[in-house]
């Protein structure tokens, strides 16, 4: 797996795929080949305290190579794709050719497409909307949404839905009505040079599931291990996929071969949701095969 040989070493790059894909080890290549910083694209991989989990760079990768916006948010702090707009924004600015790459595809539309200015949530709506989706599950919220953005929001995602739910408590108005009113994107697709990798479902699902032992072997369990005092499932942090599972372990609730079925299992219905939204929203990006 190669990126093509044409890329301009002054444009910004982008590489998107789904999780597994080997994205970062290409980032890694074309960063140590043309230069540049390499910044996250990925929802989870901001915050602390879940490095192997998570798949962030290793700490010899970030000496090796400059890196930007792994694991700066604090364990309990809230992040959003607006904080993380704000946060790419100086890095465009800068000297060092950004390469942002990652696997959550609401980050590169926002950067590309633009993103609403909606106002931050009230707590107290926020402590409603986690009390819910603690109790009941997701589908009470997605059943009380507009019907535009409730044909828009990924269904199987209980955070994007809280979030449209909490949009639209606190505002008065649909999160597609907010989205309607978007303004111009920090980097329009033109300026840049945007790829997507193409995983196979087979080949990828057998790399998800050797990736996750891998994650074991290499220290997971000892990180959930430490993880475990401050653990609180309404933290955004603690939605790392397998984190749940390896919780549950250490508390007996669960043998350790059932977590780490449940949680190769959660990655793979996660890749399945990161390709269908790729294919549905970079349709304009160059394809790169995966593998």
């Amino acid at each position: 797996m190669k990126l093509p040989a044409d890329i301009d070493p002054d444009r910004p790059v982008l590489i998107a795929g789904p999780t597994a894909s080997g994205k970062s080890a290409l980032a890694m290549e074309l960063a140590a080949r043309q230069g540049g910083v390499i910044v996250n694209a990925d929802a989870l991989q901001v915050f602390d305290g879940w490095r192997v989990l998570t798949a962030r760079p290793s700490l010899a990768d970030e000496a090796a190579l400059p890196h930007a916006l792994y694991g700066h948010i604090a364990w309990d702090g809230d992040y959003s794709v607006g904080h993380w707009l704000r946060d790419v924004a100086p890095l465009l600015a800068g000297d060092a050719r950004p390469i942002i790459v990652g696997g959550t595809g609401l980050y590169f539309t926002a950067l590309t497409e633009g993103l609403a200015a909606i106002p931050p949530t009230p707590p107290a709506i926020r402590a409603r909307a986690d009390a819910r989706r603690l109790a009941e599950g997701h589908a009470g919220m997605l059943a009380e949404l507009d019907s535009v953005t409730a044909t828009r929001v990924d269904p199987l995602n209980p955070v994007r839905v809280q979030r449209a739910w909490e949009v639209q408590q606190a505002t008065g108005r649909g999160l597609a009505s907010w989205q309607d009113d978007t303004p111009p994107p920090l980097l329009s697709p033109d300026r840049a040079q945007p790829f997507v990798l193409e995983a196979g479902r087979d080949w990828l699902a057998k790399r998800i599931d050797r990736r996750f032992d891998l994650m074991l072997q290499h220290g997971a369990l000892d990180e959930a291990r430490n993880n475990l005092p401050r653990w609180n499932p309404a933290l955004l942090s603690c939605k790392a996929i397998g984190a749940p599972d390896l919780i549950a372990h250490l508390r007996g609730e669960i043998a350790l071969d059932q977590a780490r079925e449940q949680a190769r299992a959660a990655s793979r219905q996660y890749a399945k949701r990161q390709r269908t939204w790729f294919r549905a929203r970079m349709r304009g990006w160059r394809v790169v095969a995966a593998g």
